[in-house]
């Protein structure tokens, strides 16, 4: 029979049991406080202290991240501010507008600043970013056509290469091209030579345009592409953008190159150098000699590159075997062939001294071309050129209108580049 506790010892529990009801009351009631707090903050919010862009803080490892919902973003941390123009430079290319003005008389205004003039591009107003005065020296790309019919005119080219290097401006620097003929296993292959660097060293220069020497054939658009691969390689300096130019004298037919015109002309494009032509009329002379028999020494023949380029652009359904043979052509069809790429040369050129900003010059024969490099070394030498980076960020390869203003000035006549065709990605 079991035994009542003593009175003593229910005295004692009593006394225990009083201690720990009011510390058990405590207890549920932070449990349920905590509670309340989890509930009210938002689920998946961070609950460690922001860190700032940059910071080298290590990120969790998987095992220490616990999966959860993605958390709602956060604003971005505030960045160092960027001026508007730095931005429009990443994502856009400077637009080069070579500018001439005049007044009423005709003659060249050479005196003006950047405030004097306003930029247009689709009749957008644009901000000028690059303004270089009339006196800023240029660097220029000298290309002497010694193929076909000229080379019996080697002398008179030589004449007028010096007369456009000699009306330069001191500070002016000239690279000189011309083609020439290698031997490879027996057989002559025309070639582009780049005989000298870009320099203003006259001597060096004069002595580049007497070893001049003369080809076999006429690689025009490896040329091009030689200017921009190697002339003008390099970005130019601030103070030469816009300040580069190709003059070439030539009938502009290839018959060599390796390179298309698409090619030569987007490269040539993508340094920012205008084109001057000094087309010489050899047209003529090609096609007498076009229509000689095969067996006569005195004959010129279309090459395969031609004959090919001819199929592909003027009778692109017609097989290549029916334009691989020119001696079993007929003279008419010689004839129709030949006039078609002297049309097609021509066209190339103007487009791109339009794009450019540069000009052609019609030369009858190579006597009228020391007047024509009198010409462009004249307008070389009254050009401003402005630069812009255009608000219009579409790459859509279409061409772009540009009108130059010039402020303030009542009269004044404005020759300037009419356009470009933007880049498409």
């Amino acid at each position: 029979m079991p035994k009542h506790p003593s009175k003593q010892k229910r005295a004692r529990r009593a006394a225990l049991a009083s201690l720990i009801l009011p510390l058990l009351v405590l207890f549920v009631a932070g449990v349920g406080q905590l509670a309340v707090s989890l509930a009210q903050t938002p689920q998946g919010e961070p609950r460690q202290r922001p860190r700032r862009v940059g910071s080298t803080q290590p990120s969790p490892t998987p095992a220490q991240v616990t999966p959860r919902p993605t958390p709602t973003p956060a604003p971005p941390p505030a960045a160092e501010e960027v001026g508007e123009d730095d931005v429009v430079r990443v994502e856009t290319q400077l637009v080069t507008v070579p500018v001439t003005v005049t007044d009423r008389a005709g003659r060249t205004l050479t005196n003006l600043r950047a405030e004097n003039f306003a930029l247009y591009e689709d009749g957008r107003p644009q901000r000028v970013a690059n303004f270089i005065a009339t006196d800023a020296p240029f660097e220029v790309a000298l290309l002497l056509d010694t193929s076909g019919s000229t080379r019996a005119e080697v002398g008179l080219i030589r004449r007028a290469a010096n007369v456009f290097i000699d009306a330069l401006r001191p500070g002016d620097r000239i690279s000189i091209l011309a083609f020439n003929s290698q031997e490879d296993a027996g057989t002559k292959l025309a070639t582009v030579e780049l005989m000298t660097h870009l320099t203003d060293n006259r001597d060096a220069l004069q002595q580049a345009i007497e070893n001049i020497g003369a080809s076999n054939g006429t690689p025009f658009y490896d040329a091009l592409e030689r200017v921009a691969r190697e002339v003008f390689r390099e970005p130019p300096r601030p103070e030469l953008r816009g300040r580069r130019a190709l003059v070439a004298l030539t009938d502009g037919v290839d018959s060599t190159s390796e390179a298309d015109f698409a090619e030569a002309r987007a490269r040539l494009q993508q340094t920012g150098t205008l084109a001057y032509f000094i087309q010489v009329n050899t047209e003529e002379f090609v096609e007498e000699r076009l229509m000689k028999d095969c067996q006569d020494d005195g004959r010129l023949s279309l090459s395969r590159v031609q004959l090919q380029r001819y199929r592909k652009i003027f009778d692109p359904r017609a097989e290549a075997a029916d334009y691989s043979n020119f001696c079993r052509m007929g003279p008419f069809e010689r004839m129709q062939i030949s006039r078609a790429l002297y049309q097609l040369a021509r066209r190339e050129m103007q487009e791109l001294a339009r794009d450019s900003g540069g000009k052609t010059f019609n030369a009858a024969d190579l006597r009228d071309a020391r007047a024509a490099f009198a010409q462009v070394a004249a307008d070389i030498g009254k050009q401003y050129s402005l630069g812009y980076y255009s608000t219009n960020k579409a790459r859509d390869g279409g061409f772009r209108q540009i009108r130059v203003e010039v402020r303030g000035l009542q009269g004044a006549q404005v020759t300037a580049r009419e356009g470009y065709q933007a880049p498409k990605s």
